[in-house]
């Protein structure tokens, strides 16, 4: 019989595949370290892309897109 840590384990590991299966395309693409922000076209600095290389805009676009609401995908 499974005690409670067993299933909260397996509970983690279930929600985990899952969260990991529905990941959006552009985490899992080949261009994961894009250089150029696609909101202004300036090159993204490599300690951004470094940090976040999830990341598709500069800090400057990404404050602004934050400060308008439109930095959910």
């Amino acid at each position: 019989m499974a005690d409670s840590a067993d299933i909260a384990a397996e509970i983690q590991e279930r929600r985990m595949a899952a969260a990991l299966s529905s990941r959006p395309t552009w985490w899992t693409g080949v261009d994961m370290a894009r250089a150029d922000c696609e909101e202004c076209g300036d090159e993204i600095p490599a300690a951004r892309r470094e940090a976040a290389p999830w990341a598709t805009t500069c800090i400057e676009c990404q404050s602004i897109r934050e400060k308008r609401g439109r930095h959910v995908r």
